[in-house]
């Protein structure tokens, strides 16, 4: 059995004798970071797992500058999954649980009932989309199926997985028409690489790399694999990002806000759990223009 690389990457193969695309991720290293801040359950965090992958592996098919945002809500045990992936490939990502609620054994449908899926693209410049579907699959891998048939009708596939120490995921997609015009042999592809990707297990994607778990699904095939793009977790927070928070206060209200909070205020990252504290020195200092650069004080 070949080991993973100890980094994180995605990679994009095509079939040269079929319009269909591929990309497959491993993330280890920004999964650890992810879960390292704070204490999720076992069922949280291969959820959260799974989220990271899709929106890894979605980036990859996107041509755009910007933001990529994976939101999943519902009213039961888990109300919020939530990932950030940039066209960098930076990725970070939080969940919000009920732990007493949250059996070992639960399902998708038990931690997140009636809940929806969000995906939104925010690119540094154009115009923002968003798209909604229902979280009515028995998993996630089946969400964004549905997804993808129904807010995008491009034939889409995706496995994902995860088990708190790695997360996983393989992508297979229809491209237009070039290789195979007929419609009938077309279809024909599709469905015949689409059926061996279903006899993939979970347990084979997370343990072998990705030439293996090709060749084993695809040794029939003509599969180009394409050099490997890295990944990393990295939060976008900052002190100017949550001195700006203050800002849209109004000077009065953070001034107030200070002695509130006993001469300071503490404004926490939920993804990286890093804190900022301003004074009453930092808002003086902030509403007169001189900016946030030399605080009075901060800590981790």
């Amino acid at each position: 059995m070949t080991d993973l690389p100890d980094n994180d990457f995605t990679q994009r193969f095509i079939f040269d004798d079929s319009d269909t695309r591929g990309e497959m991720v491993s993330l280890e290293l920004s999964y650890a970071e992810v879960l390292a801040k704070h204490a999720y359950p076992e069922p949280v965090a291969q959820l959260l797992g799974e989220l990271m992958a899709a929106a890894a592996l979605l980036v990859g098919t996107l041509k755009f500058d910007g933001l990529l945002i994976l939101q999943a809500r519902s009213e039961g045990p888990i109300p919020l999954l939530m990932i950030e992936c940039s066209s960098e490939r930076d990725i970070r990502g939080l969940a919000r649980y009920e732990a007493d609620r949250i059996a070992a054994d639960a399902t998708l449908a038990d931690l997140m009932p009636d809940g929806s899926l969000t995906l939104t693209i925010d690119p540094n410049q154009g115009q923002r989309y968003q798209g909604v579907v229902d979280l009515d699959g028995e998993t996630l891998s089946d969400c964004f199926t549905n997804y993808f048939v129904m807010s995008q009708q491009i034939g889409t596939r995706i496995k994902l997985c995860a088990d708190g120490r790695r997360a996983r995921g393989l992508l297979l997609q229809q491209l237009p028409a070039d290789r195979l015009k007929d419609e009938e042999e077309r279809a024909a592809s599709w469905q015949h690489l689409t059926a061996l990707a279903t006899t993939l297990t979970s347990d084979e994607l997370l343990s072998l790399d990705n030439e293996t778990v090709l060749h084993r699904l695809y040794h029939e095939e003509q599969v180009r694999m394409f050099d490997v793009q890295k990944l990393r977790f990295r939060c976008s927070c900052s002190r100017e990002r949550s001195a700006n928070a203050l800002v849209s206060l109004g000077m009065e209200d953070a001034q107030n806000l200070v002695i509130e909070h006993g001469g300071k205020i503490e404004i926490d990252c939920q993804f990286c759990n890093h804190q900022y504290l301003f004074d009453a020195a930092d808002v003086t200092q902030l509403f007169a223009g001189a900016g946030v650069e030399t605080p009075s004080d901060t800590r981790h």
